[in-house]
């Protein structure tokens, strides 16, 4: 997805079937399809995330900066800073002042003991609350969602 100067890649501005440009090097372009009923922040977001998690954008590895990668894409700055906050927001990149924008050190497993006892004491709150399984598990479904 790098190279000199942090940026690499194929740049475009409208082209076919919706697709507004694109980013990176085979296996790690980054293509935002403007006739899409999904977001630009929302693909371009999701698109690194499974780059990231797959390992084909290791820990480390420098991302262009939001306005290359937009001019890459022929997006607004402010689309591409949004979709690089919520990667941050999860974990997934770290940005640096002078150092850019890289991919995060993958976090590690919590030890299961200490969830486990965590877990334990949510459902004893919870039944002395009157809550069956049921409203246990839908309490921690929403829960997982809505936490960033």
């Amino acid at each position: 997805m790098t190279g000199a100067n942090g940026t690499s890649g194929t740049s475009g501005t409208s082209g076919t079937s919706g697709t507004s440009g694109t980013s990176g090097t085979s296996g790690t372009t980054v293509r935002v399809d403007t006739a899409s009923p999904v977001p630009p922040y929302e693909q371009i977001r999701a698109r690194l995330a499974t780059l990231i998690r797959s390992g084909r954008l290791p820990t480390g590895e420098r991302l262009p900066t939001v306005r290359q990668l937009a001019a890459d894409l022929g997006l607004a700055p402010g689309t591409v800073a949004r979709a690089y906050k919520e990667l941050e927001a999860a974990g997934l990149i770290r940005t640096r002042r002078g150092a850019g924008t890289r991919v995060a050190q993958p976090p590690t497993r919590p030890d299961p003991a200490p969830l486990a006892r965590l877990a334990e004491e949510y459902v004893a709150a919870a039944r002395a609350l009157g809550a069956d399984d049921q409203a246990v598990l839908a309490a921690v479904e929403t829960a997982l969602r809505s936490a960033p």
